[in-house]
């Protein structure tokens, strides 16, 4: 019996202290960087396997069901609504970057050239929606009716009180938004996909977020994991002066390090 209890504690200790893991991140500038946080996880003894994701809703499902260890691909009202609809029991455990959401055109330069009517291409999912109509909102373009979009409460075209060009929003998935740019007079792009698609931030859009706020990328796990030491070493790791380095030279302001 004292052989089975110490056999158990000994099992207890290796499966919090692991020293091999598995990330979930998206395709394009995600996986870049984690190549840098590996090399600087592994000088800390823990050895990080990357794996990526063409869309934003496996890899939350992957964590979830015990296929990912962490995730680092999405902002906090993203998680708050994938919680909310599929009841993850998942964590934030540490800050990434930010990647200001951009409205990219290749048929205009500005805001004030859309004409009246102008088909304006918005994300499907209800998080990144909202912060597309909220971009939208900023620049003058529509106005939302009060209590939605910067409250907790993601607004939807329906949700569009004022629109004085007539703007028709085109709700699209995510990943079909570059593709679909050339059909539409403008397209809120997330900044991966736009990445992956040629487009640059500084060049190619209309419309930027501000840098940083409430859109800041987190590090994510199964809730039961989130003060493990293997997590807390996966978060200095991202959090490393090497890593804001990488970040900052590589991508000269189109991701910000957000710790």
């Amino acid at each position: 019996m004292l052989f089975a209890l110490l056999a158990l504690g000994a099992n207890a200790v290796s499966a919090q202290d692991k020293n091999k893991i598995k990330v979930g991140v998206s395709v394009g500038n995600a996986e870049q960087t984690f190549e840098v946080v590996r090399k600087v996880a592994a000088r800390d003894g823990l050895e990080i396997q990357i794996v990526t994701f063409s869309d934003y809703l496996q890899p939350n499902e992957a964590l979830n069901a015990g296929d990912l260890d962490a995730n680092a691909f999405q902002h906090q009202p993203f998680l708050d609504s994938q919680i909310k609809a599929r009841g993850y029991k998942l964590t934030p455990v540490g800050l990434t970057i930010t990647a200001p959401l951009g409205i990219y055109s290749r048929k205009y330069k500005s805001v004030d050239q859309l004409p009246q009517g102008a088909a304006i291409g918005i994300q499907n999912d209800p998080s990144n929606g909202n912060r597309a109509l909220l971009l939208l909102q900023k620049y003058g373009l529509i106005k939302l009716k009060p209590g939605v979009g910067e409250n907790g409460v993601n607004a939807t075209p329906l949700d569009v009180i004022e629109n004085p060009r007539k703007l028709k929003l085109i709700e699209l998935d995510a990943a079909q938004l570059p593709r679909s740019l050339d059909d539409l007079a403008a397209a809120s792009i997330n900044n991966d996909y736009a990445v992956k698609a040629g487009l640059s931030l500084q060049r190619d859009t209309i419309a930027v977020e501000d840098a940083k706020g409430r859109y800041a990328n987190l590090i994510v796990t199964r809730t039961e994991d989130k003060d493990k030491p293997w997590a807390r070493k996966l978060v200095k790791a991202y959090q490393s002066p090497e890593v804001r380095s990488f970040i900052e030279s590589e991508f000269k302001g189109s991701l910000v390090p957000a710790f």
